[in-house]
């Protein structure tokens, strides 16, 4: 080092402050500066200063996207050297990387000071963050051998993690409100587009380096899916961001779906809606467009969010409980159905069950903590000391049964290793549950069904099949990162009593 000329000592030590690595792109990203000294960046940067008097300054934080890519590989050099080696790789062989990230997106409620004085102001925010889920390595090939398959030399073991899941951009906007949100994230779009028609050129093990990426919007839940890719709210008739299926028809064929729906056809779908160019009625173009009515906006993967689908699941199976404890099911098409107090009623014994036989306190929202414990077998044999008939007790054990052998193979980072059998059953016991509901449940799943139950049955093994896991592309890193945002605002959720 000491004989070295003084340049290129100082760009040895410039390399070595953190957060700052000179990096360039093949061909220049477009409409972005080629500097690479970018620290945060007023998340309204790249727009006009606002005419209102609304201090704009205030609204949003973010990185620039290539800054923080750069800066994750940076911090990911020794494992990827480690997986060169481990895979018997000859640096010079290795042409360049290909690198893919998970995107995830959530809106977080109130975030509002707890102890400040003043008006207590609706403050939400919303967290855009990414995860380098893997890296594999292009070798070149030798002279008469074919072009040989990428060897992945890094994959994230806990791709859920608060720890591997990198804040991009703070914004404090209702997620409900489409416009500031789309105007925030709209440079993280255009710098997105951007990077996946370019390469980055990279030093890593002392050597310059190619990267391509690959972006997955895998990390949303229904309600930001849906806004961000222009469908109707999740009230919908068109029950699925998958496929086209409405309510009805889900609750009739509740198995066999494929998943059609896609970023680009969105995008034809809003055009059709724009135009209408075959002068249809409203009801004829929304049934043309299968409810795509606004433009979308960001590209997602179609998938299921693991974390949501527990929740979801877990609060119908709540109302299920609910319902056989007042066997809901003997009750004929003409009796009156079951007034407020009544069901009041039910649910109150119920909580009291959970609480005194599992010590599980009743919450306000169902969160993931409370579904996890939900469904377990335990919980189904309380539940069933307040079901009056022996039948349904068995009813509601298989049912209880067929879940917990399907939640598995969406839950877990790795199926096809970590419950090689419960995928392999899965079409078989989802077909199970499907006739299950629409036979002994019938009274609650006539012409309708919930959205994450539909996904449930319908298009779990088909995502797992092309993506290998959906446990892996959850949402709940960067959930779990919306609780460090709060701890860092010195500021705690209302904790349920």
């Amino acid at each position: 080092q000491i004989f070295q000329p003084l340049h290129t000592l100082r760009a040895a030590e410039k390399e070595l402050l953190p957060g700052f690595h000179p990096f360039e792109w093949q061909p220049a990203l477009k409409a972005v500066s080629s500097s690479w000294d970018v620290g945060i960046l007023d998340g309204l940067s790249g727009w006009m200063s606002s005419v209102e008097d609304v201090p704009a300054d205030t609204i949003a934080r973010r990185f620039r996207y290539d800054v923080a890519l750069v800066s994750a590989l940076k911090d990911l050099e020794e494992d990827l050297m480690e997986g060169l080696r481990e895979q018997g790789l000859d640096d010079s062989s290795v042409t360049g990387f290909n690198v893919t990230i998970k995107e995830s997106c959530d809106g977080m409620g109130d975030v509002s000071e707890k102890h400040g004085g003043g008006p207590a102001l609706p403050e939400k925010a919303v967290r855009f963050s990414f995860t380098i889920m893997s890296v594999s390595a292009q070798v070149e090939p030798e002279d008469d051998e074919p072009a040989s398959s990428p060897v992945v030399i890094f994959h994230e073991m806990k791709p859920n993690s608060e720890l591997s899941c990198k804040p991009l951009c703070l914004m404090f906007v209702d997620e409900s409100d489409h416009e500031t949100l789309t105007a925030i994230l709209g440079p993280v779009v255009a710098e997105r587009d951007a990077m996946k028609e370019s390469r980055l050129i990279l030093s890593l093990g002392g050597l310059p380096r190619s990267f391509r990426f690959h972006f997955r919007g895998t990390g949303y839940d229904e309600k930001m899916v849906r806004e961000m890719e222009g469908l109707e709210a999740s009230g919908s008739t068109y029950i699925c961001t998958l496929c086209d299926s409405t309510r009805a028809e889900a609750s009739h064929n509740m198995v066999l779906h494929t998943i059609t729906r896609s970023h680009q056809e969105n995008l034809e779908r809003y055009e059709l809606w724009r135009t209408n160019p075959f002068a249809e009625s409203a009801d004829e173009l929304r049934d043309r467009v299968k409810g795509v009515s606004a433009k979308a906006f960001m590209e997602t993967q179609p998938t299921l969010d693991a974390l949501h689908c527990d929740i979801g699941n877990a609060t119908e199976f709540y109302k299920i409980f609910q319902d056989e404890i007042g066997e809901m099911h003997a009750r004929h098409g003409n009796s009156p159905p079951p007034g407020r107090e009544e069901r009041r009623r039910w649910r109150a014994a119920l909580d009291k069950q959970l609480r005194k036989k599992l010590k599980l306190k009743p919450v306000m929202r169902m969160n993931g903590n409370y579904a996890r414990r939900l469904m377990t077998a335990e919980a189904v044999e309380v539940v069933c000391e307040l079901v009056p008939s022996e039948d349904r007790r068995q009813l509601l054990r298989e049912l209880v049964g067929l879940y917990l052998q399907m939640k598995p193979v969406w839950r877990s980072t790795w199926p096809a290793r970590e419950c090689p059998d419960q995928l392999c059953r899965y079409s078989f016991n989802s077909q199970r549950f499907a006739e299950l509901l629409s036979t002994a449940f019938k009274y609650r799943y006539d012409g309708k069904i919930t959205n994450y139950l539909h996904k449930t049955l319908a298009h779990v093994p088909e995502i797992v099949e092309r993506d290998g896991s959906i446990g892996a592309w959850a949402s709940e890193g960067n959930e779990s990162g919306n609780k460090l945002f709060r701890r860092f605002r010195k500021m705690n959720a209302r904790q349920s009593k």
